[in-house]
């Protein structure tokens, strides 16, 4: 991200505010960097005396166990293919003086970074800010003997000849002449912390040393002070990996300023406190709470850091079943009617209500959610990119107020609510979706049990719905339309469960799009998800005609038969061209109704004739296009029906 004066750094102060109300807080698991400080992943750990004598030497084989936090300098922290050495742990490029002896290649000779390192580490000892570590660490490695200690404590495996390292033996992955080493300390007092990675009185020690040496002081554009400024800043934002950086003034030949400044140092100051600050807060809590999203990151705090609700998914509500689901499954219920209602609807509206109230607020509700006595509590939301290999953007930013925040966030599940069906537990309840499945069911494409979606879509999609979750904006139209077009097709889909997501999908964003309506014309009353038996719109009335046509046809069939059925087959013409179309359906549901006894026909033809009187004749022979209402009035029509004991048989014995 390109940064300029007078854009706001208003992201970059809520970071650093996180990071001076948290940096004395202990988390085991997470560390929040120190200043001045990085990790990398060390291969090897050297163990010496304070008095720099070597003890002994091991190969980390636990990658979790390899993330080592070591001091940096301004160079070092951002360094690339120059020499840069590291203040303390490094590779061994920068620490083995006898290294050129066993290695070959462009770096076999490392006079000068062996050099390098071994001044800025003296001076560093010779400091008034020096540490114990750190002149155990310059007596040891002032010997020359490190590669010959680890080939001895075969941590490093030489070739056949026993002359050079052997080529292709890696270490966690990373070839032996790259490895990076880290310390351990053997104190007298055996009290004292032996990891250096761990050791907070190091850590102390280098920041006090960075402080009293920094040079060239200038106004930093963050703080309003005159302070030591940088233009180097860090990067392994998202990972340890990651190269990408995200404040960068750096492009001296490009248009990175020029053209508005004439020189970097107009562009952007930073204090180089600042920047270590703001960046290392943005590591910790994508460490601890971000979301991957392919190559992008989704991270969500507040200001005083208390847990939020869940913006791209609803764990306690998404369906992550994939079975193969029959339409049977999804469409008979077997059964009396208590046993039916307890399998098929798990809630009701207010039901529901309460349960998302619950999961997003508490279970003291909003009234006993503790915001903070200061009325000026956020909540942040920040989505990153990267651009390039080097260039991480800034593809979303927002702040508001956290009540307001919850608020957006309950509205967004009410108003997208939809009634799933639960392949894992065969059973129907009210649910809202994750971002997830709206992008994979709104672009994806079928794989066997699996909708997904391109990883470029899916990024897209979600960062144009973060907004209409968090900040209460609509959902784009072109969304919603796919969802309707796709659900418009259900032979297309060789899975049929595939389709009923799908369709759920398309009645929940329609849902929330007829709330958006009424909304912008002030009207407040909420769009139910149950049958409106009395709506007497066309092309609700279609809807319901189509479902009852679907229901009586595989009322025929035998269980499990995976048959398409006509109502399925003509669904997208039907959908352009609902009078004409009507007339084959009916025409072709004529067999089935004929295999029926005579209560069950009857049943079927009484339904039908029920909708049929609803229509207005002019209406009813309006063939054009139908308006998405339809979709929600043919699922509504489904589970009414398949809700009913006796929709299959809907006679006594004793009345037959």
């Amino acid at each position: 991200m390109n940064l300029e004066r007078g854009r706001t750094l208003s992201w970059a102060n809520e970071l650093y505010q996180v990071y001076e109300n948290n940096c004395d807080k202990e988390d085991e698991k997470i560390v929040l960097l120190p200043i001045y400080h990085s990790t990398a992943n060390a291969q090897i750990e050297v163990t010496i005396s304070e008095d720099g004598m070597f003890i002994s030497a091991i190969r980390l084989e636990d990658k979790n166990d390899s993330v080592t936090i070591i001091p940096v300098t301004e160079d070092s922290g951002s360094r690339g293919s120059g020499i840069a050495p590291h203040p303390f742990a490094d590779k061994l490029v920068y620490l083995a003086g006898d290294y050129r002896k066993y290695t070959s290649g462009k770096r076999s000779d490392n006079e000068n970074y062996y050099k390098a390192y071994m001044e800025q580490l003296e001076l560093w000892r010779d400091s008034g800010f020096s540490h114990p570590a750190v002149n155990a660490v310059w007596c040891y490695l002032k010997q020359g003997t490190l590669m010959e200690d680890l080939i001895r404590s075969h941590c490093l495996i030489l070739d056949e000849a026993g002359e050079k390292l052997k080529e292709k033996e890696k270490i966690l992955g990373i070839a032996q002449e790259d490895a990076f080493v880290r310390f351990r300390i053997q104190y007298a007092d055996f009290m004292a912390e032996s990891r250096t990675w761990k050791d907070t009185s190091l850590y102390r020690s280098f920041e006090k040393y960075v402080e009293e040496t920094a040079e060239g002081k200038q106004l930093c554009y963050a703080t309003g002070k005159v302070v030591p400024c940088t233009y180097k800043h860090p990067s392994k934002i998202r990972n340890a990996r990651d190269k990408a950086k995200l404040i960068s003034s750096n492009d001296e030949s490009g248009f990175t300023y020029r053209g508005r400044f004439d020189s970097k140092e107009q562009a952007l100051s930073v204090s180089y406190e600042f920047s270590q600050k703001l960046h290392n807060a943005l590591k910790w809590l994508i460490s601890k709470q971000g979301v991957p999203i392919g190559s992008m990151v989704f991270l969500a705090w507040t200001s005083n850091l208390q847990p939020l609700p869940e913006i791209l998914g609803n764990p306690e509500e998404a369906d992550n079943s994939q079975e193969d689901i029959w339409e049977d499954d999804w469409e008979k219920p077997e059964g009396n009617n208590e046993e039916n209602e307890k399998r098929l609807i798990s809630d009701t509206m207010p039901a529901y209500h309460s349960r998302v109230r619950k999961a997003i607020w508490g279970s003291g509700g909003k009234e006993a959610l503790d915001f903070g006595t200061d009325a000026s509590v956020k909540a942040m939301i920040l989505v990153m990119d990267a651009a390039t290999t080097g260039r991480l953007s800034m593809n979303l930013y927002e702040e508001l107020p956290i009540s307001e925040f919850y608020e957006n966030v309950e509205k967004w599940r009410y108003d997208t609510v939809w009634i799933r069906f639960d392949g894992r537990q065969k059973k129907k309840e009210l649910r809202s979706f994750t971002l997830y499945e709206i992008a994979d069911n709104a672009y994806g494409t079928e794989q066997g049990n699996f909708i997904k979606c391109k990883p470029e879509m899916k990024n897209d999609v979600i960062l144009r719905l973060i907004p209409c979750v968090v900040e209460g904006k609509n959902v784009p139209d072109d969304i919603v339309e796919n969802l309707i077009h796709k659900a418009c097709r259900p032979t297309s889909y060789q899975n049929r469960y595939n389709w009923i997501k799908v369709l759920e999908t398309a009645c929940g964003l329609i849902r929330k799009k007829i709330i958006e309506e009424k909304e912008k014309r002030k009207e407040k009353e909420e769009y139910e998800v149950a049958l409106d038996e009395t709506c007497r719109k066309r092309d609700y009335l279609y809807g319901r005609l189509l479902a009852i046509a679907e229901m009586a046809e595989t009322s025929t069939y035998e269980k499990k038969e995976g048959r398409i059925t006509n109502a399925n087959r003509y669904f997208e013409a039907f959908s352009n061209k609902p009078y004409q179309t009507w007339g084959v359906i009916y025409n072709r549901l004529n067999p089935y109704l004929n295999k029926m006894g005579p209560g069950l026909r009857r049943y079927y033809e009484n339904k039908i004739g029920e909708v049929m009187e609803l229509f207005d004749t002019d209406e009813f022979q309006d063939n054009s296009k139908l308006k998405p209402l339809f979709l929600l009035a043919y699922h509504c029509q489904l589970n009414q029906m398949s809700g009913n004991k006796n929709a299959n048989d809907p006679f006594t014995e004793e009345e037959k």
